[in-house]
């Protein structure tokens, strides 16, 4: 009887589940429930009529039962188990049974009753009553006791109760509740689905990035939708820095393109960046491979400018050609590219004098940087990290674009470790910057990025 009963409870609570909280399909974990795969069984109530007799075969102890206990839950019981019982009408029975579980037998037998009666009632906080009574028994077998907590979460979160049913659900996760189509994992997006589902964000995506942790410490892969609902989450909600550091790992366990491509475009959209922010930006989207729209590579070429780049414009203005992503139509581009062509030889040719003022001792800090910012675009990185490292011990420098484009030549080089240490010490509005090209520096080392040339 209990056991379908409590089939039948997770079927509707799985319902509801979804119902009201609009959780993805990927993450309800009642959905695995709903499909009748996840059964969760209780055990064997004793009757409370002989529940004084002993066993003198087995020599077990007898149930501890009062006899006011069994005075009030036999004829309780049997009104309830009647056809067409009326479970409102027997409310003070049961209210009047609540103060007589004492003893674990008494919880475990009387929370099995209450529970049953909430049931039939479609009372979710009388089952509640009742669930919590048996868990506080101390008599249920450990896998039960997993399992009944479980059952307990879905109804505190049917209630809205979301502190009470978390606590339920982590006692699932620390006593190993799984099933054949229910896992640890799924326990655990569900946990952070129960914060976001309050809308306590932060503290949603705090659990989640320590279950990430815990399952990479552990050596387990974690599923690409963890990130991919943690990002969403965060994004729009606003929540910085956890959705760097959740890109950041995505990125790192998942670097296709497409998904460089969205971390990058993220973290446009999350900053007000100028000129300068957009340049490194689109930089390492091009170095991604994920540079293919036409609006950004216009963006790219206003932010590197051919009067002032011209040989790193020409170079992506031509890729842009020879993808088909701009067309040889469009004026603005056109018209850069003319710039860009008149202005290389020049530059070029003024490359050498540059280079010699720059590392004269008197140099000032606006012709250190600009050199270091000529031979980046150049390619030639070892002169242009020289510069930027020059730069950063002179007075007046905007050390965090400094640092930047340092740890970026440093990155052209092959001097992976290098750049990463460098990447690390940028702070304030260019450190997304700074830990995407930190996380390319790192693939790169690990042989495990895309490249885009």
């Amino acid at each position: 009887m209990i056991e379908r009963i409590l089939e039948e409870e997770l079927n509707k609570l799985s319902s509801t589940y979804r119902r009201n909280t609009g959780f993805s399909r990927h993450f309800a974990l009642a959905l695995a429930l709903a499909s009748g795969t996840a059964m969760l069984a209780a055990p064997a109530f004793t009757d409370a009529a002989h529940a004084q007799k002993r066993d003198k075969k087995k020599e077990e102890p007898k149930a501890a039962y009062s006899k006011e206990f069994v005075a009030a839950y036999q004829p309780l019981d049997e009104a309830l188990k009647a056809e067409g019982a009326d479970v409102n009408a027997l409310r003070p029975q049961i209210d009047a049974l609540l103060p007589l579980l004492v003893s674990p037998d008494e919880q475990l037998a009387g929370g099995g009753l209450v529970y049953n009666a909430g049931n039939k009632a479609g009372d979710r906080a009388l089952q509640l009553k009742g669930m919590e009574m048996m868990l506080n028994s101390g008599k249920l077998s450990p896998e039960d006791f997993a399992r009944y907590n479980f059952v307990a979460y879905q109804l505190a979160n049917a209630l809205q109760d979301y502190p009470r049913s978390r606590a339920y659900l982590q006692r699932a996760i620390d006593n190993n509740f799984t099933t054949e189509t229910v896992t640890k994992a799924d326990l655990e997006i569900t946990m952070a689905e129960s914060y976001f589902t309050a809308n306590e964000f932060a503290a949603g995506l705090d659990y989640l990035n320590k279950a990430i942790a815990a399952r990479k410490a552990a050596g387990e892969t974690v599923d690409a939708q963890w990130y991919r609902r943690g990002i969403t989450v965060a994004y729009n909600n606003q929540i910085v820095p956890q959705v760097y550091d959740l890109v950041i790992d995505w990125l790192a366990d998942y670097p296709a393109k497409d998904n460089w491509r969205d971390g990058i475009n993220l973290t446009r959209n999350l900053n007000n960046y100028e000129g300068p922010e957009i340049l490194d930006l689109l930089r390492l989207s091009k170095k991604a491979g994920v540079l293919t729209e036409k609006q950004d590579y216009i963006y790219y070429i206003e932010a590197a400018d051919a009067r002032r780049l011209p040989k790193e414009v020409k170079d992506l203005i031509d890729e842009a050609y020879a993808k088909g992503a701009v067309s040889k139509d469009d004026i603005y581009v056109a018209d850069s590219l003319t710039t860009a062509n008149s202005r290389i030889k020049t530059d070029m040719a003024e490359l050498p004098a540059l280079e010699k003022d720059a590392n004269a001792a008197s140099a000032g800090l606006r012709t250190v940087f600009a050199a270091g910012d000529a031979f980046l675009s150049y390619g030639e990185y070892a002169k242009a990290a020289g510069f930027y490292q020059k730069s950063l011990g002179m007075a007046g420098v905007e050390r965090n674009t400094a640092l930047t484009r340092l740890g970026i030549a440093q990155t052209g080089m092959g001097d992976y470790a290098a750049a990463q240490e460098t990447f690390a010490k940028v702070d304030g509005t260019r450190a997304p910057i700074a830990k995407l090209w930190a996380a390319y520096a790192a693939q790169q080392a690990n042989g495990s990025a895309a490249t885009g040339d």
